[in-house]
């Protein structure tokens, strides 16, 4: 069972994100994610501006997958709920389920997370202003 925090994200299927059929492009659901991904950083005053800036870590994505459920064409609403996944010692991964109109699922995936020193560029434990930014409900 996964956490239940959770985080929405909204957007609509623009024509850059589709293939000439209209259709949403595979390569670009995995944008969208990282999109919700990034918002719900912001949303937790963890987002990247400031993580660059002023973090000595950085969280890059070791792991991504995803499943293509149903077509997703242009204009089409989407939301995305992000859920954690797991919460580790030096990594966490979040779930990402994409719903067209907020209740047909069009798509799911999954991203797993580790946490590298700026200044040494290994995995270090998972900062405590990170850990309580996940664990938040």
């Amino acid at each position: 069972m996964y956490n239940p925090f959770m985080f929405t994200y909204k957007t609509t299927i623009k024509l850059h994100e589709t293939d000439a059929a209209g259709l949403l492009f595979f390569s670009q659901q995995f944008k969208l994610i990282h999109d919700a991904y990034e918002e719900l950083l912001d949303s937790r005053g963890i987002g990247f501006a400031v993580m660059l800036k002023k973090k000595s870590y950085f969280l890059p994505i070791v792991h991504a997958e995803a499943d293509y459920k149903k077509p997703l064409f242009v204009g089409d609403r989407l939301t995305i709920e992000v859920r954690v996944g797991h919460v580790g010692e030096t990594s966490f991964s979040f779930v990402y389920l994409l719903l067209k109109d907020k209740k047909t699922v069009v798509g799911t995936g999954k991203t797993v997370h580790v946490t590298v020193s700026k200044k040494t560029g290994k995995g270090i434990p998972l900062p405590t202003e990170m850990r309580k930014a996940l664990t938040k409900v």
